[in-house]
């Protein structure tokens, strides 16, 4: 069985699918961690796929970047639900209304994107390949990105997106908001990675669990067709046993009489 045949390829590809409708549908700009964290996840992806075509291999490359573009578009997708949309539905919008297609490539981004990165970091190869010491290493990119956002702010005046998400705004509520509200995410981040650390770790128990339990039910299946086929032939052995002591004992009587009768005859 190639790879070309196996669910994970087609499942990567599908990823592949979601997250470039999402940003060919949308009109966003690189500014959003958005659309740079569905960059990240498509590129890597693509490099995914490629990787194991070439190789026939399910297990994908860059277990380490593989865990931060997991990180980030985990990151986007609840902070969009939770902080952006206040847990609002996002069906109405795909259906009616106007600006479906901006709808529809929320909806990849932000949702359907997302989700299948979370399947394929719970369910696929490898497992057990993050690693706690990642954490700061994947927390380099959101940490940053907030810099450039405050530092392109203070040197340029007239950028045309200055703040893309409001709690970057110092105008109403002033700088000490807005480094509370950086403490306070970058506490979640890194709980959120260590979640993401803990996840692979939960995967792979499973997925150990499950290969322990197969084993021992082939194991057991095999125990028990030999304890047949040894008690089939404890019993064949025991039949053939009784058979030949039958036939001695036949032997045995059919020599006693014809001594008996040689006895007799010297008399007559």
């Amino acid at each position: 069985m190639t790879v070309r045949t196996r669910p994970a390829l087609w499942w990567r590809a599908g990823i592949v699918l979601s997250a470039g409708l999402g940003l060919v549908l949308g009109e966003s700009s690189l500014v959003y961690f958005t659309v740079q964290s569905n960059v990240i996840v498509l590129g890597y992806f693509i490099g995914a796929v490629y990787w194991m075509a070439e190789r026939d291999t399910v297990d994908a490359p860059a277990p380490r970047l593989r865990g931060a573009a997991t990180l980030y578009i985990l990151i986007t997708g609840l902070v969009s639900h939770i902080l952006l949309q206040h847990g609002a539905n996002p069906l109405p919008g795909l259906v009616s209304g106007p600006d479906r297609l901006a709808h529809w490539s929320s909806f990849f981004l932000h949702y359907v994107t997302p989700v299948m990165v979370l399947v394929d970091w719970l369910v696929l190869k490898p497992r057990n390949a993050a690693a706690w010491k990642d954490i700061p290493l994947w927390l380099a990119f959101p940490l940053g990105y907030a810099a450039v956002v405050l530092a392109r702010n203070a040197l340029f005046d007239d950028f045309p997106t200055p703040y893309p998400y409001f709690f970057f705004d110092p105008t109403s509520k002033g700088y000490g908001y807005v480094w509370g509200q950086i403490a306070q995410l970058t506490v979640e981040f890194v709980v959120l990675g260590a979640l993401v650390v803990g996840l692979d770790r939960l995967g792979t128990l499973v997925a150990g669990t499950g290969r322990r339990v197969l084993a021992e039910e082939a194991q057991d299946s095999p125990d028990d067709h030999d304890a047949h086929d040894a008690q089939a032939a404890q019993l064949a052995h025991d039949a053939q046993t009784a058979q030949r002591a039958q036939a001695a004992q036949l032997a045995q009587g059919a020599q006693d009489d014809h001594g008996a009768r040689g006895a007799q005859d010297p008399q007559h």
